[in-house]
């Protein structure tokens, strides 16, 4: 079983999906569009891989700023307002790699509104470690951090504008779209909430993205970039068409 979580700051634009893999069909057995910490920190834990749709971590470049701010012994370049100096503080080596592959820029966990649902991740996480499930953050583990329209591109499926309010066309176009990919997911009498919700398509599109990770059908960090990201947090991107995750 895989689980997917489109993870927000509050429990009420909280997605969760599960998903049973058999020899013939993939099938959402549930789908949450409310879910509380407690519900995620029991999938996870019932779970053969999750997929979570939220930053792991933060740049490792931005902690230590922060750190040596604090103390008053911060380091900065005589352009303060440069913008490459900026860059590297506000975006890990996961976003940089995401861009680089997929030309899509993820939201900055050091500086937009998503560091609130990162906040909760974090708790989310320890919780984790402390019921004996800690995370590697890398992705090795039961979780691995997803990026579900990075997924959807990767898989040739419309991406973009279907985020929102009054998104019941492009929402259904995407719905169309995967299951015409993927004949054998089931969505049953949780389809016409995938068409209404893009909290709930998020999240199972994060328990696909999950099961390519458990395939081994995702990016990796190279040597170099998982000492890094072990404490930031990787994306897996889909290395395959979701064709490729027949069961």
């Amino acid at each position: 079983m895989t689980v997917g979580v489109d993870l927000s700051v509050q429990p009420r634009k909280t997605g969760i999906a599960w998903i049973d893999w058999s020899s013939s069909e993939a099938r959402v057995r549930n789908l949450v569009p409310k879910a509380a910490d407690e519900l995620i920190t029991r999938a996870v834990m019932e779970a053969d891989k999750a997929g979570i749709d939220c930053p792991l971590g933060w740049p490792e470049k931005f902690v230590e700023f922060i750190s040596a701010h604090q103390s008053g012994n911060v380091i900065v370049p005589a352009e303060v307002a440069g913008r490459n100096w900026q860059r590297a503080l506000a975006y890990r080596v996961t976003d940089e790699a995401v861009r680089d592959t997929t030309g899509l820029v993820p939201l900055s966990v050091a500086a937009d509104r998503i560091a609130y649902t990162a906040m909760r991740c974090a708790g989310l996480l320890a919780q984790l470690a402390r019921q004996g499930q800690p995370v590697d953050r890398c992705g090795t583990g039961v979780v691995v951090e997803v990026y579900p329209a990075a997924s959807l591109n990767q898989w040739g499926l419309p991406h973009r504008g279907f985020k929102g309010k009054g998104n019941a066309k492009p929402l259904a176009r995407v719905v169309d779209a995967m299951l015409a990919a993927a004949p054998w997911l089931m969505l049953g009498p949780f389809e016409d909430l995938c068409r209404r919700s893009d909290d709930a398509l998020d999240a199972v599109i994060a328990a696909l993205t999950a099961r390519a990770a458990m395939k081994g059908l995702v990016t990796a960090p190279s040597t170099t970039q998982a000492a890094i990201s072990s404490t930031e947090g990787w994306i897996a991107l889909p290395t395959c068409p979701l064709s490729a995750l027949w069961p």
